[in-house]
């Protein structure tokens, strides 16, 4: 019988080991730091890179580890009945003009999705909710603000009976893109929609990994959280 085939490790042709990869990539996508900040970081931990060997490294493997982040916590809402969404949408400047940044965010926080268009009418509502839906499931309930465009897509869905409108109920999705704005500053600015489509999408991942709310929880708690969240990190992909 033969044997079943390993993945080819996505390691295999740099010369780097994988977790100062994952230290590099962590490091410039979590933390408001530029590409150079990131290089002299590491260079006072004695890990000499350039700076273009960072954005490479991130262009690489920042999506596969946030896949493999999406993966798994996808398989473990699945199931989940009482699952609320909140959705929102903000504006981003790319080369001077608008684009519009929608996120979908759960009860807890965590941000499931983020779909960057050029446009805030139904045919972007649209496409953003059914992407969604067909990653995540259904919910139980859909918070929006008061945006037409959001009722005119779920009418066309027909889930037009799950949604909420609130004033001060989709706070929730409203504090998700603080970390974005903070990060979005230290980048100053997005030049291309792909790259802003892809930035956001593994943003988000690895902000839900890190996130362990620590002003809910004690500090030996925060601790534990923090140290299998580093823990799981060090794992992806290996």
């Amino acid at each position: 019988m033969p044997r079943k085939r390993q993945p080819a490790s996505p390691f295999r042709y740099f010369n780097s080991s994988p977790e100062v990869i994952r230290l590099v990539v962590m490091m410039y996508v979590k933390y408001p730091l530029s590409l150079r900040n990131v290089e002299d970081l590491l260079f006072e931990r004695g890990i000499d890179i350039c700076h273009e060997t960072v954005r490479m490294w991130w262009n690489r493997f920042g999506p596969l580890f946030a896949c493999d982040i999406r993966r798994q916590r996808v398989s473990r809402m699945r199931g989940f009945r009482q699952w609320r969404w909140h959705l929102d949408e903000m504006y981003v400047k790319l080369n001077g003009e608008m684009v519009y940044l929608w996120r979908a965010v759960d009860q807890e926080g965590e941000i499931l999705e983020s779909f960057i268009t050029k446009t805030r009418d139904k045919e972007a509502a649209l496409s953003f909710m059914k992407r969604t839906l067909k990653r995540h499931g259904s919910p139980e309930k859909i918070t929006t603000d008061g945006l037409r465009s959001y009722r005119a897509a779920m009418n066309e869905l027909g889930n037009a009976e799950k949604q909420e409108i609130g004033r001060w109920a989709n706070n929730r999705a409203e504090n998700s893109h603080l970390p974005f704005r903070r990060r979005e500053r230290a980048m100053l600015r997005f030049r291309r929609m792909k790259t802003l489509q892809k930035f956001a999408s593994v943003h988000a991942n690895v902000h839900n990994h890190f996130n362990q709310e620590r002003h809910l929880v004690d500090r030996q708690t925060y601790k534990e959280r923090r140290s299998a969240a580093l823990a799981e990190w060090q794992s992806l992909m290996a």
